[in-house]
């Protein structure tokens, strides 16, 4: 039974070019982690200041409010496959650069925002690109929820690994080594890319000739479509309030905790680490059927968590609030995303899936700006804990939904068969 349990677990692995981009994923999102974690330690140890980290994080970020929906009906034309190739080469370069600038020691904050910016601009097409690729990837379509979560597995596998290895590689050698290792993963990736034989291929985009009748048939669809409109809401509203809890870490590992880049590499590893557990939970599912009440359920846990970890003043109590908080925004993002997977049409798979991180990839920075000046003037502590109130409050609003959710969502699950009526006519595997 327990072998039964870890193969349907990890179902998706069968299929030899899903199998490719998983584990080559995974060591390139271990160097990217690890470029995160020294990015904010560089900036908090060169300025101390919590309205640059915001701003950091917001110039890293930003390109995606403005890009990230027009990459969307470009990917629903271009080939995401080739796409997908460039963008990490391009980030490759872009690793080694800092790498460069961090050994010589010539680096300045400027530096580091027009290099962020660039990656920005990089992620906005990259980020949707992969999302949206996966159908491609995984043949057997009643594998793709299942692959979803095994991908979010993977990239928290790596938010675990990364930042504690940053952290010590931080204090020993400083920043520059973990720049030259992202840069150096990428490797991973693209041979991976260059080594997959894809069969399935992409579905003709909607009717628009053009990006401006594109981008309004995505969003009339997205707005049109209450199940998905309902998610994408909630996943901008924890975006926005919650996700700033991560780029403000530095901040709260040194001021609140006292401690280093170590602390701050413990922290982020057990934030990931929840999150690796809420997405191998998810994986674990046997069927998307219920995973409403998953999101609603895994906000209110992260909300909770998030005002929580903003009282607590002990690293102890804090790496244990932060596991909670992990597994709680990812397990409610990987079933945002499995959500919007299986019931979006697949002429509009780019463009949705463009929206589905422009809820998180393109709000979040707006969180950041706003949190670090926020922070400036009220501390950290405070500004967490009003975050967590405001997501709560969210969530709490989406629970109550969650009737009108299943009845806009009915129709879509009967049809692709995940869903069956009994005979009386009511609604069987509804969890």
């Amino acid at each position: 039974m327990a072998g039964l349990a870890v193969r349907e677990t990890f179902r998706a692995l069968k299929h030899h070019n899903f199998r490719l981009f998983y584990f080559g994923h995974g060591m390139s999102l271990i160097g990217t982690w690890m470029q995160r974690t020294a990015t904010v330690w560089l900036v908090y140890r060169l300025t101390q200041s919590p309205e640059v980290l915001g701003n950091v994080d917001f110039s890293g970020q930003i390109a995606g409010v403005v890009l990230i929906p027009i990459a969307g009906v470009l990917l629903d034309r271009w080939n995401r496959y080739r796409v997908i190739i460039w963008t990490q080469v391009l980030s490759m370069v872009q690793a080694l650069l800092l790498a460069g600038l961090v050994f010589s020691g010539i680096v300045a904050v400027w530096h580091i925002v027009v290099l962020n910016a660039f990656l920005g601009i990089i992620n906005s097409f990259d980020m949707p690109a992969r999302q949206a690729f996966i159908s491609q990837i995984v043949e057997d379509k009643d594998d793709l929820a299942n692959a979803i979560a095994l991908n979010s597995a993977m990239f928290n596998g790596a938010r675990i690994i990364g930042p504690s290895v940053a952290g010590l590689a931080i204090a020993v050698f400083g920043e520059g080594l973990c720049y030259l290792f992202n840069g150096l993963s990428y490797i991973a990736i693209i041979g991976a890319l260059l080594a997959m034989k894809i069969t399935v291929t992409q579905t003709a985009a909607g009717t628009s000739s053009n990006i401006a009748g594109g981008l309004k048939e995505g969003f009339v669809y997205t707005y049109n479509s209450l199940p998905i409109r309902m998610v994408l809401l909630l996943l901008a509203l924890m975006s926005l309030v919650g996700f700033p809890v991560l780029p403000l870490m530095p901040l709260f590992a040194g001021e609140v905790l006292g401690g280093g880049p170590d602390t701050l590499g413990w922290l982020m590893a057990a934030f990931g680490a929840g999150a690796f557990v809420g997405t191998i939970f998810l994986a674990s599912r046997p069927s998307i059927v219920g995973i409403e009440k998953v999101i609603a359920v895994t906000s209110i846990i992260f909300s909770v968590g998030l005002m929580a970890f903003a009282l607590s003043v002990r690293l102890e109590l804090s790496l244990v609030i932060a596991f909670i908080m992990g597994f709680g925004i990812i397990a409610q993002m990987a079933s945002t995303n499995t959500i919007i997977q299986t019931l979006v049409d697949e002429d509009k798979r780019g463009r949705v899936m463009s929206l589905y991180v422009l809820s998180f990839g393109g709000i979040a920075p707006i969180g950041s700006l706003m949190a670090g000046h926020v922070a400036g003037i009220i501390g950290t502590s405070y500004t967490f804990l009003l975050g967590g109130i405001l997501a709560l409050a969210g969530a709490v609003a989406f629970g109550r939904k969650l009737p009108a959710w299943r009845s806009a969502a009915r129709k879509v699950y009967l049809a692709k068969g995940l869903i069956h009526e009994t005979c009386s006519g009511e609604m069987k595997h509804w969890i």
